[in-house]
């Protein structure tokens, strides 16, 4: 994948024509963090009183649920946001869920998924991760949803603040090369670590 235009630093894209459904794509980025961070929180205390898992092996489970999202992050980023469109109907789809987030990376209000659809896709991982693991779901699930949240953190400061001088920079210029160089690498957001073992790390 190639630049097809230069990003635009200012003002937002268009993704409907109806005022309705173009207001819900635009997220304010503090309501999934709370959002999620509430869900979280209380899953895994109802984990924990319900006795399904101690503390301890609570905390694994999270660890683990987190560490998955950063592979579920990179995967959906590389191979569903970067769709490589054939159709008419992909192309709208590519810059709907993505592509207007690459015109316009300093659009704050579209650096988060809409709440409405990122809960059902949490539901949807909800019942998977239910069927695969039981009970212990309510303690790798809440880690899974921090890993989202952490990422739209890391997500929004790269976009909306200068690069700190701290160990955060790292991340800013990893996603601001994959903006701005070299779309086609760079999919890690919240860890360059998938893009290191699937070789999608940028050139030098």
């Amino acid at each position: 994948m190639e630049l097809k235009s230069k990003p635009k630093n200012t003002g937002s894209g268009t993704v409907f024509k109806s005022p309705l459904l173009e207001k819900l794509t635009k997220t304010h980025i503090a309501v999934p963090l709370i959002v999620f961070g509430i869900i979280s929180v209380a899953l895994f205390v109802y984990g924990v009183r319900e006795g399904f898992f101690n503390v301890l092996l609570g905390l694994g489970l999270f660890v683990a649920g987190l560490l998955a999202f950063t592979l579920i992050e990179y995967i959906m980023h590389r191979f569903v946001f970067h769709l490589a469109p054939k159709t008419p109907k992909q192309e709208k789809f590519a810059y709907t869920v993505h592509g207007v987030h690459h015109d316009y990376p300093k659009d704050k209000d579209r650096l988060a998924m809409p709440i409405p659809l990122s809960l059902t896709l949490s539901t949807g991982f909800y019942f998977l991760f239910k069927f695969a693991m039981g009970s212990f779901v309510y303690a790798f699930l809440p880690g899974f949803l921090i890993g989202y949240a952490s990422y739209l953190g890391v997500h929004y400061m790269v976009h909306a603040f200068q690069p700190p001088k701290n160990f955060f920079k790292v991340l800013w210029v990893h996603h601001g090369i994959h903006h701005y160089k070299d779309p086609g690498n760079a999919f890690g957001v919240s860890s360059p670590f998938w893009d290191v073992i699937f070789r999608t790390m940028p050139k030098k």
